[in-house]
């Protein structure tokens, strides 16, 4: 079982409702509704680079979580992250990314409470 999360650039702020429809829609692969966006990538590394991606971890270090909280691989486009972690790091993935994403002046969505955060006042 995991704890999902998920970083995204869209055109504008979206409400929750709009969110959940949008990340429904990136979990099928659908990325229409997401545009491409540097911080993205530029996110993603810096995430890597503390915990790199589950495939990417040292035999010794796969059931380490503190090395690696990913449960399945980062799913993401040039406009968006989904990330599973596990549930024992949830709440610690839950601060990592949102500060990331704040950092990034992206979207941080939490489907488990279904609330989009936006770390600014405007979409540029």
């Amino acid at each position: 079982m995991s704890c999902d999360y998920a970083v995204w650039c869209t055109e504008k702020q979206l409400t929750n409702v709009e969110a959940i429809k949008l990340y429904k829609q990136l979990c099928e692969g659908i990325t229409e509704g997401v545009v491409e966006n540097d911080a993205v990538e530029v996110l993603y590394k810096e995430l890597t680079t503390k915990h790199p991606e589950i495939d990417d971890v040292e035999e010794k270090d796969i059931d380490n979580s503190d090395v690696c909280p990913w449960s399945v691989k980062i799913d993401r486009s040039l406009g968006h992250l989904i990330l599973c972690c596990v549930w024992s790091k949830s709440g610690y993935v839950y601060s990592l990314v949102k500060d990331l994403a704040r950092k990034y002046n992206l979207a941080f969505f939490d489907p488990q409470s279904g609330t989009v955060f936006y770390p600014f006042s405007s979409l540029t």
